[in-house]
């Protein structure tokens, strides 16, 4: 399968630089995954896509201010995307300057604060926080929105809130869930109002998850890893909910991800730890019936992912309707509802 075949041309116009006025005011295209059939609606009609007794799986990982700047011992300047957190003083981080520093090198912050560059873990850089300052209380001090590359703009204050969900509460993610940046408080409580219930996950989103395939067959191509929790009080709330003959609605590829990379011993467990499952055409999903999710980049394992629920030529045709119709791409853009292709 070659990594082009998930290629498509889209014009700059359509990716969207800011969230909508309302959180929630997108679109919504509705997906069938049995004939491929696509629907226009509006996000404020998914409601009328859930059924009673139906579990919505939200990913409640909480993005951290991970973008900083700093210089080096040398006066050169570098950017610095954290990644993942190690220890208490400890992160892993991407790197950005013309020369890479060196182990045992001092980094200075914007704010004068001091780090000490450990050593190197593939493309990632070990870093420690000098002084007795926690790698998150840095952040919060220091650090700026990570607003994904293809938001060519500062972040501003308004992405504080907006580049979040409703619901965030484990921090760690360098990138937002954007498939639950659509819901408020008032519709999580109509939906629980409706007889749908909702349940968490947590998978702390890295910045490789924006990293291009470099390959050019898809089964070349190595995923990256992230740390996943799936809870027994989760687990449970599935089994329930499929007992019942309600479906299991992920709420972004995160959320999906999470729950297949717990099943995959043929059903769902409880899981916490890495995982770095990279699902494409061809895979059986276990867990999930129905996916909540944004536009995705081209030739990206996101992009990937739905074909491999949805339907590779349902999905293709999707994106080409969606460009046709001019829907708003990416983290701040609209949003599918996807059924399963059988």
């Amino acid at each position: 399968m070659k990594v082009s075949d998930f290629d498509f041309e889209l014009p700059e116009s359509l990716i969207a630089k800011y969230p909508p006025k309302v959180r929630g005011e997108s679109r919504l295209l509705h997906v069938q995954g049995a004939t491929g059939a696509l629907a226009d609606l509006q996000f404020a009609d998914l409601p009328n896509l859930l059924r009673k007794g139906d579990l919505l799986i939200f990913n409640n990982t909480k993005v951290v201010p991970a973008r900083m700047f700093a210089k080096k011992e040398t006066g050169g300047a570098l950017e610095i995307l954290f990644e993942r957190k190690v220890e208490e003083q400890v992160f892993l981080a991407h790197v950005r300057s013309s020369k890479s520093p060196k182990p045992g090198s001092k980094l200075y912050t914007e704010g004068g604060s001091e780090l000490e560059m450990l050593g190197r873990r593939g493309a990632l850089f070990e870093l420690k926080v000098c002084g007795d300052q926690e790698v998150f209380a840095l952040l919060e001090s220091e650090g700026h929105v990570p607003l994904p590359p293809y938001i060519d703009r500062k972040d501003e204050s308004l992405d504080d809130d907006r580049y979040q969900t409703v619901y965030a509460k484990e921090p760690g993610a360098a990138a937002a869930p954007t498939a639950g940046l659509h819901f408020s408080d008032e519709m999580i409580s109509d939906l629980a109002e409706q007889g749908v219930e909702s349940a968490f996950v947590t998978l702390h989103v890295g910045a490789g998850t924006f990293q291009p395939v470099k390959v050019d067959s898809v089964e070349d191509h190595v995923m990256h890893s992230e740390w996943i929790q799936v809870t027994k009080e989760t687990v449970d709330k599935i089994r329930e909910t499929k007992a019942n003959g309600g479906r299991v609605v992920c709420v972004g590829t995160t959320s999906m991800r999470s729950l297949e990379a717990a099943s995959q011993s043929g059903s769902l467990e409880p899981f916490e730890g890495d995982t770095d499952i990279f699902i494409y055409p061809g895979y059986s999903f276990v867990t999930v019936d129905a996916l909540v999710t944004n536009f995705h980049l081209p030739q990206s394992t996101l992009l990937m992912l739905v074909s491999a629920f949805s339907g590779q030529e349902n999905m293709m045709n999707a994106y080409v309707h969606a460009i046709e119709n001019k829907y708003r791409f990416f983290s701040y853009g609209d949003a599918m509802f996807l059924e399963p292709q059988r």
